[in-house]
């Protein structure tokens, strides 16, 4: 859980989304993406609009929620090789 939710640092020092956050983008822009391709018999526009339109407001509770789990845990670094990054 704890690499999971934790926070990651860049070579910056600023911090990125988690592993969840990320993978919950993925899963919400497919799941969402289907959904409105079906409901909108493929015309393209209107797949964009709704996809945007429920899209937004799915991934703003849903990062709020996470953010809420993931401030329990320490920030990890992004990758291994942010460490040998000299500053």
């Amino acid at each position: 859980m704890e690499s999971f939710f934790a926070p990651r640092k860049d070579h910056r020092g600023w911090s990125t989304p988690s592993e969840a956050a990320r993978l919950f983008f993925l899963l919400t822009m497919l799941s969402v993406g289907f959904w409105a391709w079906v409901n909108t018999s493929g015309n393209i526009v209107m797949w964009i609009g709704l996809t945007f339109l429920v899209a937004t407001p799915l991934l703003s509770i849903g990062w709020w929620l996470i953010s809420m789990v993931s401030a329990r845990y320490p920030a990890k670094v992004l990758t291994e090789a942010v460490n040998n990054v000299q500053r």
